[in-house]
């Protein structure tokens, strides 16, 4: 789906470091850094972050893209508390995952 939106291989793997890559827009990194304190538990948004959103955003767009984060995280737990697979729509790419840094992330 990135290639059918113009993002290229090389951005979708920099995903993971966007902090130090050269490829991430300042926007991009601010909502990547919101989006990234949205998947925290407990999710707790630093005021640092929100301010600089509130610099780039209006209300209802800070609105819009905190539902579309969550609705990204319902989904996803809703799919894997029921065992629920992909079903190849995406044959062919792939999916980054964070490397686990501790024993206690391992059995999460």
């Amino acid at each position: 789906m990135s290639s059918q939106l113009g993002i290229s291989r090389e951005k979708v793997q920099a995903i993971l470091d966007y902090e130090h890559s050269v490829l991430f827009t300042q926007r991009e990194v601010t909502v990547l850094r919101y989006a990234d304190a949205m998947t925290r538990n407990p999710v707790e948004i630093p005021n640092a972050v929100f301010h600089v959103l509130k610099t780039i955003y209006d209300d209802m767009q800070i609105v819009e893209l905190t539902s579309a984060i969550a609705w990204e995280h319902y989904r996803a737990r809703f799919n894997h508390a029921l065992g629920i697979e992909a079903e190849g729509f995406s044959e062919a790419s792939f999916c980054l995952l964070p490397p686990r840094t501790s024993e206690s992330e391992a059995s999460q």
